[in-house]
């Protein structure tokens, strides 16, 4: 029988902290973690399940977006060196997007650190500034589990990653016996969130400037995903319109007539109209950094509420700020608003509401060479399942799914929010399946996304679809051979014509790939077929790869008054264009539909 070692200890750690999963890829820093998480099929109390990726930094952000979609503490091992490396960006999501997840990193044995040796790299100082709330170098096995539930502890927390190195020859040693004596520090795993409700003095002075004002508006951010219906009460009571950060979007019905969609760069008009022209604005649980899209400062008096005290005001100038829970800080500020009467301003936003539905319809059919990308989103509504999960990458895909896709209720939809990586939504959603296999999956990806990092993790769909419950896992890839975001910020930030040897992109095929692998692919090349397509896709009784050819010019075009100077940019590095004439005619097409919907 193998004696019980530190990498056991660190095994059993996880499980008392309720880890079932970890993700990663294995390396000679970490074997001793992989035999004894290959040992937990022995042990009574279950098994830790090793999710390998085909790439540390696939695994760190599977880690991610277990934490996302489950509520938990996502966990990633990776050896020394090259591994360590590759988990920064991963592990930078994390940081920015403000969740917890606990990696184990592997270093090389004590006895040669500082030698120069073979993957040695100063650990510690890598992950500096991503770990800053707890990173720790291992150097007795009587530290680990001390050390593992501080950092359980503070990813909980500080909701931030933190990273904990255990050297091999650490792992390996015999699993330490903590008694009472100097310098041994004996701890528990577990964790308890602090209570955290505003001052009665600030909801008092947050009701009153809410109360006098007379044109409201909500933006609603992550930080509200357990205060749905607290925010709607809100909204009601004092006749406001209500729009989400992009990570906040899930977490607002915007059926509601006076839910005014995403705000930003990617945003819709009514959010536009409703922040521009408020004179009150209540910001709850956002750090949303469009801030050129807020209210300019001094045109609207500020309310935030924040569960982190230290991002109240960070966006905005805030007159009062009510640290704590949004939910119960809600509810006790819903308690001393004045309900006041149907006014004018409720009336403007849901016509402004109105006027968006009009207009994201009609530039879902603009036509387009071959396929109008916001179509392809359009035609997902009604059809997505109501217990679906779905993951987002980065790059254009995150304008169509912002403007045109409507979550049903409880559909929980995840991104790379504030460091907006590409290669997040195949990592994301095999975290999202794996956490609930019994709920279908949708993917919505473009090319530059899947060429970085998604072809390889279809592999490790392709490897495990076979254990889901529900074996329904659609891939949507926006096949356009464009960088297509990189070139319209291009155009609309520097004025500049696109420079194809930066943004053009190798033909791939995705659906023909998704064959080889023993998945269904569906290739759409007539805008006719989309819906068709997602039909197929939900029938299927395996992963499938839905390839649309879509068109390159269908402009990203911000909603107006900002819309109108960037149009301005685009049409200047487009005349510079030998080819621009086809996305100077849609460019037109979209300015002349935002100022005349239905037109």
């Amino acid at each position: 029988m193998t004696e019980r070692t530190v990498a056991d200890v660190i095994v059993e750690r996880l499980t008392t902290w309720g880890v079932n999963r970890v993700f990663g890829y294995s390396g000679d820093g970490i074997n001793g973690f992989m035999g004894a998480l290959r040992r937990t099929g022995d042990r009574p109390e279950g098994q830790v399940e090793f999710v390998q990726a085909r790439h540390e930094e696939a695994a760190a952000f599977m880690a991610v977006g277990h934490a996302k979609y489950t509520g938990g503490v996502g966990v990633v091992t990776s050896t020394q060196g090259p591994g360590a490396v590759h988990l920064l960006n991963g592990l930078y999501d994390a940081k920015l997007d403000g969740v917890p997840v606990v990696a184990i990193v592997g270093q090389q044995s004590r006895t040669v650190l500082g030698s120069g040796y073979m993957q040695e790299i100063d650990l510690t100082a890598l992950f500096k500034d991503v770990a800053s709330q707890f990173v720790q170098l291992v150097s007795t096995a009587e530290q680990v589990p001390m050390v593992l539930d501080r950092a359980f502890r503070t990813a909980k927390a500080t909701a931030s990653p933190c990273v904990v190195i255990i050297p091999h020859d650490v792992q390996s040693a015999p699993a330490p016996g903590l008694e009472q004596q100097h310098g041994i520090v004996v701890t528990a795993p577990s964790w308890s969130a602090a209570a955290k409700s505003p001052r009665d003095e600030d909801l008092a002075a947050a009701a009153a400037l809410l109360n006098s004002a007379e044109r409201v508006a909500l933006l609603v951010g992550q930080g509200a995903r357990h205060a749905a219906q607290e925010v709607v009460a809100v909204a009601e009571k004092l006749g406001a319109g209500i729009a989400t950060s992009l990570l906040g979007k899930p977490y607002v019905d915007e059926n509601l007539p006076f839910a005014v969609g995403t705000m930003g760069h990617l945003g819709t008009t009514a959010s536009a109209h409703l922040l521009g022209n408020c004179d009150a604005l209540l910001i709850v649980g956002s750090n949303d950094p469009w801030t050129e899209f807020y209210p300019p400062p001094g045109a609207a008096r500020a309310v935030q509420i924040d569960i982190d005290e230290k991002k109240i005001g960070n966006r905005y100038p805030v007159e009062v700020g009510l640290a704590g829970d949004a939910a119960s800080a809600l509810d006790a500020l819903n308690q001393r608003l004045e309900h006041r009467p149907r006014t004018q301003w409720r009336t403007d936003v849901e016509r402004e509401v109105s006027r968006w539905r009009i207009l994201a319809a009609d530039r879902a059919a603009v036509p387009a060479s071959p396929v109008n990308p916001e179509r392809v989103v359009r035609e997902l509504n009604g059809r997505l399942p109501g217990n679906a999960q779905v993951s987002v990458d980065v790059g254009s895909c995150v304008y169509w799914y912002a403007r045109q896709l409507v979550l049903p209720a409880g559909v929980p939809a995840h991104l790379s929010g504030t460091l907006a990586s590409m290669g997040c939504s195949i990592p994301y959603g095999l975290a999202a399946k794996l956490a609930r296999p019994d709920r279908p999956l949708v993917a919505l990806a473009g090319d530059g996304a899947m060429q970085m990092a998604g072809i390889a993790e279809l592999v490790t769909v392709a490897h495990r679809w076979r254990q889901w419950q529900d074996p329904r896992f659609v891939v949507c890839v926006f096949n356009n051979r464009e960088l297509t975001e990189v070139t319209w910020e291009q155009r609309e930030s520097e004025a500049e014509p696109r420079f194809a040897a930066s943004q053009e992109l190798p033909d791939f095929p995705f659906a023909a790939y998704a064959d080889l692998l023993g998945l269904k692919g569906i290739r759409v090349e007539d805008p006719e077929l989309v819906g068709e397509a997602w039909d197929q896709a939900f029938a299927a009784d395996c992963p499938v790869v839905i390839e649309v050819l879509t068109d390159p010019e269908i402009p990203l075009l911000p909603p107006f008054p900002a819309g109108r100077e960037k149009a301005e940019s685009m049409r200047e590095g487009l005349a510079a264009e030998d080819d621009g004439g086809r996305a100077s005619t849609l460019l037109d097409t979209y300015v002349a539909h935002e100022e005349r919907p239905g037109s």
